[in-house]
């Protein structure tokens, strides 16, 4: 499957959480990128990732990507450029630090004697990200109370018991 298409089916509209997933992970699996596909310029490769042109040069400067040149002195991405891409793009979401990426990115480049160490690294930062989630579940909760006592009701999100709400008057405010 093209590299176009797994990014369409990644940011696909109304979509499962459990598809995106699926996507994403077919797009970052080095063995489903199609090979045969031409490089892209700076320009599609930025439409693509959702990065601007100047985020990728600068992911080229502190050495997280380096795309082929053509003749012409053009950046060319490949698949594989781009994968690298879509990884860095969710490490940044998730807060990894540009320190963090650039060891990582290192460790790559070393080889397979270095998997211990990046296992170890995207192990704390899955603790860094399922604790972002459970603050974020947490702010989640709170501001839906506050719609509810609001006499605002919007069962899609969360259900909460139905206990009686406080008046818009507490001191909790």
């Amino acid at each position: 499957m093209s590299t176009d298409a797994l990014v369409d089916r990644l940011l696909a509209d109304g979509r499962s959480p459990g598809a995106a997933v699926i996507a994403l992970i077919d797009l970052l699996d080095d063995t489903t990128g199609d090979t045969d596909e031409s490089p892209r310029r700076i320009t599609e490769t930025s439409r693509l990732v959702g990065l601007s042109a100047h985020t990728l040069r600068y992911y080229e400067r502190e050495g997280l990507v380096r795309p082929a040149r053509n003749t012409s002195g053009h950046r060319e991405y490949d698949a594989a450029d781009v994968r690298r891409l879509v990884f860095l793009t969710r490490m940044r979401v998730s807060g990894m630090t540009m320190h963090d990426l650039k060891r990582y990115i290192t460790l790559v480049e070393q080889g397979e004697s270095t998997i211990p160490e990046r296992r170890a690294m995207m192990s704390d930062q899955r603790d860094r990200i399922a604790r972002r989630i459970r603050e974020l579940t947490l702010a989640l909760e709170a501001t839906e109370y506050k719609i509810r006592i609001y006499g605002g009701r919007d069962d899609a999100l969360l259900n909460f018991s139905e206990a009686p709400a406080p008046s818009p008057s507490s001191p909790a405010g």
